[in-house]
């Protein structure tokens, strides 16, 4: 089974080919560069180094949201066009879930964050050892609301995400278990576990066709925000 992965829920921009329990490809970058302009000059690069044709793929899975509005939109995008172009199926894979599944074998609970403005992060909780559990499924919370969360489970905790950054202070003050970060080499979203876990998700009939594909953001775009709390101070007026 050859899946092809697409990652761009948030400044990294990552695609990669896995076959099997083989991770053929993978290219990963974290610079700001729009989405638009990498995504498929990577997938190009990538089937011309392997040596073979997009059209072997099996599926593509896609990172699912939620995420940067304008990233998930490009990255959906992509998927959509291919699965078309292509007539292969998509796979849907919620982004949280796969920036958890880096991390095979973690004696601890693994907790994504990403941060999503005004002490809001976007989340989950996770455990895998032999195999994958989700603990809490992924949704937007305020930091504070979190942490309360963890303590009251009671078990160690690694984070990992681009919440890292923004919420280490917090983390450090409030957290009462121990903690960890991730490192570097599994600390971010990577398509290579998009399509792994896709995957998975391929093995049990989890598709969907390019037309039904959608992004899950869980919540509305700031701009969204914004214009309803204008509208409500234009209508207390």
């Amino acid at each position: 089974m050859r899946i092809l992965g697409i990652e761009s829920s948030s400044l990294v921009a990552s695609v990669a080919i896995v076959e099997d329990d083989i991770t053929m490809a993978e290219f990963t970058a974290d610079f700001k560069k729009t989405h638009s302009q990498t995504l498929l000059p990577m997938i190009d690069d990538m089937v011309k180094l392997l040596g073979i044709e997009l059209s072997t793929v099996d599926a593509i899975a896609v990172s699912g949201g939620p995420g940067s509005f304008t990233g998930l939109r490009i990255g959906s995008a992509t998927a959509k066009g291919l699965g078309l172009a292509l007539d292969k199926p998509l796979i849907h894979v919620p982004t949280l879930d796969a920036t958890a599944y880096n991390l095979y074998g973690a004696d601890a609970l693994i907790c994504p964050i990403m941060d999503a403005r005004r002490n809001q992060v976007y989340t989950g909780v996770y455990r895998f050892r032999e195999e994958f559990e989700i603990l809490r499924e992924q949704d937007a919370m305020d930091m504070g609301e979190l942490l309360e969360v963890l303590n009251g489970l009671g078990e160690p905790v690694i984070f990992l995400g681009d919440g890292v950054p923004v919420f280490k202070g917090q983390i450090r003050e409030r957290l009462t278990v121990p903690f960890s970060f991730a490192p570097a080499h599994v600390n971010r979203q990577r398509a290579a576990a998009v399509a792994a876990l896709g995957a998975r998700y391929f093995a049990e009939g989890k598709m969907e066709s390019s037309d039904d594909h959608r992004p899950d953001y869980l919540r509305k775009s700031q701009a969204e925000r914004e214009r309803e709390e204008r509208e409500a101070k234009e209508g207390g007026r």
